[in-house]
């Protein structure tokens, strides 16, 4: 008990500067961040599989997210974050959890590269203190702004962030319990309050002096101190915007997010199982986090899922149960109502610099170099693929296009596994003597539409003095129905040229499938025997 206690007021620590840095990432007031957290790392304990996974927001949704509140808004980021909820509850209940576990390792490591890229390009702006108005558009046009407006570097700023990532590396080397965003954050927020008040001309930028907040009757800059309140995602709308063009629009955004968090929290949860050896089940677990992004909308939250930096750290403090997550909720809760005035003096270089070790720490470049050393030619393509997609076109389209790789890449391996060989007769010392009008071919692996045609090729070009064709099936695993078609072609074109084609070595499930597809074995051109050796004897009493 007293162990997640202490865990989870150390995760709150970390959490609670990253879940602002993280909201202001993605274009929304900091609170926004702190209420995802809060209500995440509750309803994502209870209704989740994991012991010790914390949730909240997390730098991989930065990159999705950025575009949506650009163009729909908070409420269309909410009912976004709404409806992603409810297809990962989908893929939960219908167990496809154990699928997107097998997504390859080079796709989810050009996912994760690209955004960590795309994150660290855009704190560069609030890092140096550059002036740029509209800081919009894709990945090249906000590259351009940023080097067209280099001159207008603020060297306070530069020096806040710079004195913040020094901190940050430096007590990380020293293996202290303390959280290093602690430490970093404390030390940088006293000095540039000290500046701000005492030294003319400077005017640092922090939380407060860049957001303004109206709740009602209360009016303030920096952080509302006001605790959860519900509110309907879709209450900025108005009553004619709501419609069913807008869920249309917003459908494909979801399915990313959702795709998204789904790999997250499932890698997520493969690092804390492997570090616990405890055993999350991975549809649960998916379950648990679509309720969870079901529920946070009503209360202004972000997109949420759980965070692998934060779920280690929580390990390591001595994490056991669900109650570290909560108390973890709750320390923010309470930061929120009682410090929030002393949040707000948080400086935006210093938030940035933290969320640049968010993104090297994420951009796993030694393995990103190692897949490009050792990996196969096609592996690094798909890798290099899914890292520019993200970087420069859209996250949205690298998650379809990444998939799809997954998907082919599985299928031509797949493809790759099957063959078919005409044996050598004089290598069957059972049967050393073979007629020559007698053909063997082995088959081997799963026989489905790359396979079937290839097969097809291979049988329709046998020697024209060939009268018996031995199929060995023994190791033929599955077959689908391009397969199917391509033996039944196999059988009406030997037929057509009097020869007799003759399966052995079927398994039950696949014998049954050819039946159901009216192969009849009975009849004089097609015939199915129990091994090689029966159809080697049957076909020498034919002849």
């Amino acid at each position: 008990m007293k162990n997640n206690i202490l865990s989870g007021l150390t995760v709150g620590i970390i959490a609670l500067p990253l879940s602002m840095a993280l909201a202001i990432a993605t274009g929304v007031p900091p609170q926004l961040g702190l209420y995802t957290a809060i209500v995440a790392g509750i309803v994502a304990a209870v209704f989740g599989s994991s012991k010790i996974n914390i949730s909240g927001p997390t730098a991989a949704f930065v990159v999705i997210l950025i575009p949506i509140v650009q163009e729909f808004g908070i409420s269309g980021l909410l009912l976004c974050g709404l409806l992603s909820g409810i297809i990962l509850v989908f893929i939960g209940v219908l167990k496809l959890g154990t699928l997107i576990e097998l997504i390859p390792y080079p796709v989810t490591v050009g996912f994760t590269s690209g955004i960590a890229v795309v994150i660290a390009t855009f704190q560069i702006k609030d890092f140096f203190g550059l002036k740029i108005e509209n800081f919009d558009g894709h990945y090249l046009d906000k590259i351009y702004l940023i080097f067209n407006s280099f001159h207008t570097i603020e060297f306070a700023e530069f020096f806040t962030g710079a004195l913040t990532l020094f901190l940050l590396i430096l007590w990380q080397k020293t293996k202290s319990k303390i959280p290093a965003a602690l430490i970093a954050l404390l030390f940088s927020t006293l000095i540039v309050t000290f500046l701000n008040i005492y030294i003319p001309n400077i005017d640092i930028a922090t939380i407060s002096s860049t957001f303004h907040y109206k709740i009602g009757e209360l009016e303030g800059n920096g952080i509302p101190p006001i605790p959860l309140q519900f509110s309907l995602p879709w209450s900025f709308l108005k009553p004619e915007e709501i419609n069913l063009d807008l869920i249309y629009k917003l459908l494909p955004h979801a399915i990313a997010i959702a795709i998204l968090g789904a790999l997250e929290s499932l890698l997520c949860a493969v690092i804390s199982d492997g570090m616990t050896g405890n055993k999350t089940n991975p549809n649960k677990e998916l379950i648990g986090q679509g309720i969870t992004n079901i529920v946070v909308p009503f209360f202004g939250g972000i997109p949420a899922t759980a965070a692998i930096a934060r779920t280690v750290v929580n390990i390591k403090s001595g994490a056991t149960s669900k109650e570290s997550s909560i108390v973890h909720s709750l320390f923010i809760l309470v930061a929120i109502t009682f410090i929030s005035t002393y949040l707000s003096y948080l400086p935006m270089a210093s938030l940035s610099a933290l969320l640049l070790m968010v993104a090297w720490n994420m951009s796993e470049v030694k393995h990103f170099i190692n897949i490009i050393k050792v990996a196969p030619k096609n592996d690094v393509y798909v890798l290099l693929t899914c890292f520019i997609l993200t970087v420069l076109i859209d996250m949205q389209i690298a998650v379809a296009v990444g998939i799809g790789l997954a998907s082919i890449l599985f299928i031509k391996r797949t493809i790759d596994l099957y063959s078919i060989e005409l044996v050598n007769t004089k290598n069957l010392n059972i049967h050393p003597e073979i007629p020559e009008n007698i053909s063997i071919y082995d088959i081997n692996g799963p026989m489905f539409f790359g396979a079937a045609q290839n097969a097809l090729k291979t049988l329709l070009n046998t020697n024209e003095d060939i009268d018996i064709v031995i199929l060995n099936m023994q190791n033929v695993t599955m077959i689908d129905m391009t397969a199917i078609v391509a033996l039944k072609s196999i059988v009406d074109n030997f037929k057509n040229q009097n020869k007799r084609l003759i399966f052995c070595g079927l398994n039950n499930r696949i014998y049954r499938k050819l039946e159901k597809a009216n192969f009849l074995f009975n009849e004089k051109y097609l015939t199915n025997l129990n091994n090689l050796d029966e159809a080697i004897y049957y076909s020498k009493n034919i002849i």
